[in-house]
């Protein structure tokens, strides 16, 4: 890393998870008319759906988190909750002209095994009697290691989960207790054996770096606890501090966070470590073993990005289940209510519970292909004259300082990320967003790119 291109570039910027991105959507939402046409539309084009259900409860806080979330240790929330899931389904399904073939599945939080392993089955069953699977799928959820049992394991591999995302976070016990995050290395062990025994087939592990306190030696650790455990996938996120949109992460001090050059050498450390247990970096803040799903995709130049994260799978429609859960259909985004008491209400009328989207035009839908290229190829290519637009080529002549920094090579149709310009692909989809060009935030919005 050159610090000083740290300093230059480490700006606010979105991670570009969708484009346009959240704070850009259209001030009204898509009608529920028009929604259901883009439904209708992508699913004409392939019957292959992928499937997201948040499940927002957690016991307690951790304060690092930038989730929708709601804490409560009153867990006859939990049916009413599958109930009205499973009631919003019933009205994608009635839309739907024939079954789907559901590629993927995920379900996260809040802490999804917040709930009963029979209140889990219960939801899943009731999903999987409207759908077909394909010969290969996906089926994934987040797990706190506090409250993961094997009963839960159990359940949901009989039910056709095959992989698990494991919140570890860190392993120092005075970092997890500043973050208010109550688990053991124990426990973590335990999960992933018992997962283990159980046949997944793919571990991740979510980290964190630059949190409170945290230090080189702690990224060590962790990465030690790591070559022991050998998790299929790691994400590496960077800690966001973004305390004007999440009060809880005011529980410290500013003062206790790696900042800059000291936060991004911790980044820096933990890949160092990670590639030399064999983890191929493969997007942002994601490694993956050799012969990992993630890692031929990206071999193969088919790895795709979408709210769940990075997958293996493209699907043209991707439906969110559930209390702020977002949608994309390809020509549209839309988002349900945030609050779940007005979540419930709404589908309990039988109401789509749409609160925000956007219906994106050509331009949108050309810089959404392009930035999702440089989030997953790290290149894009614009030869043919529908991927050309107007806002693409004014991208271009954004890039021109950062190519002189050398972190991107740009031709007359085609544009490269340098391994120098890697960590700053944030960056760099930023001069190709139209959207944030046309109307510059004049408050804080977005966290550190670095």
């Amino acid at each position: 890393m050159d610090f000083e291109l740290l300093n230059k570039y480490n700006i606010p910027a979105p991670r570009y998870t969708s484009y346009p991105t959240v704070p850009y959507w259209q001030h009204d939402p898509p009608t529920i008319a028009s929604w259901k046409l883009n439904v209708l539309n992508a699913f004409d084009k392939s019957n292959e759906i992928s499937l997201y259900i948040h499940l927002p409860y957690c016991e307690s806080l951790c304060t690092y988190c930038g989730c929708n979330k709601h804490i409560t240790k009153n867990h006859t929330v939990e049916l009413p909750y599958i109930e009205s899931i499973l009631q919003e389904w019933a009205m994608y399904i009635n839309l739907l002209p024939t079954k789907p073939i559901l590629r993927e599945l995920h379900l996260g939080g809040g802490t999804p095994t917040f709930f009963a392993p029979e209140h889990l089955a219960i939801l899943i069953k009731g999903i999987l009697e409207n759908v077909e699977l394909p010969a290969q799928y996906d089926f994934g959820f987040e797990a706190h290691p506090n409250s993961t049992t094997f009963e839960h394991l159990q359940t949901l591999r009989a039910l056709g989960f095959n992989r698990i995302s494991i919140g570890v976070q860190d392993f120092d016990d005075e970092i997890l207790r500043i973050i208010n995050r109550f688990q053991t290395e124990q426990e973590i062990n335990d999960v992933v054996k018992a997962a283990r025994t159980l046949g997944y087939e793919s571990i991740n592990f979510d980290l964190i770096f630059g949190l409170p306190r945290q230090t080189p030696e702690h990224i060590r650790k962790t990465m030690r606890k790591v070559a022991a455990l050998k998790p299929e996938r790691i994400a590496f996120y960077s800690y966001a501090h973004v305390p004007w949109i999440k009060p809880g992460q005011r529980a410290y001090s500013e003062e206790d966070l790696p900042q800059g050059k000291e936060k991004r050498a911790l980044y820096e450390l933990g890949r160092e470590l990670l590639e030399d247990l064999a983890y191929i970096e493969i997007g942002l803040d994601h490694f993956a073993l050799p012969g990992d799903a993630l890692q031929k995709a990206q071999e193969t130049g088919t790895l795709h990005r979408n709210f769940m994260g990075y997958t293996p799978y493209f699907t043209g429609l991707s439906i969110g289940l559930g209390a702020s859960s977002i949608s994309d259909s390809g020509g549209a985004f839309v988002q349900n209510e945030k609050s779940i008491a007005t979540y419930r209400a709404l589908v309990k009328s039988a109401e789509f519970p749409i609160v925000k989207g956007h219906l994106l035009t050509k331009e949108d839908q050309i810089l959404r292909k392009h930035i999702l290229h440089l989030m997953c190829r790290g290149e894009t290519s614009w030869l043919e004259l529908e991927d050309q637009c107007d806002a693409l080529f004014a991208g271009m002549e954004r890039l021109e300082e950062l190519e002189t920094d050398g972190l991107v090579e740009r031709f007359p149709f085609y544009l490269r990320v340098t391994p120098r310009g890697k960590p700053f692909v944030r960056n760099i989809c930023l001069a190709l967003d139209a959207h944030y060009w046309r109307r510059q935030p004049q408050s804080k919005l977005f966290s550190q790119t670095i």
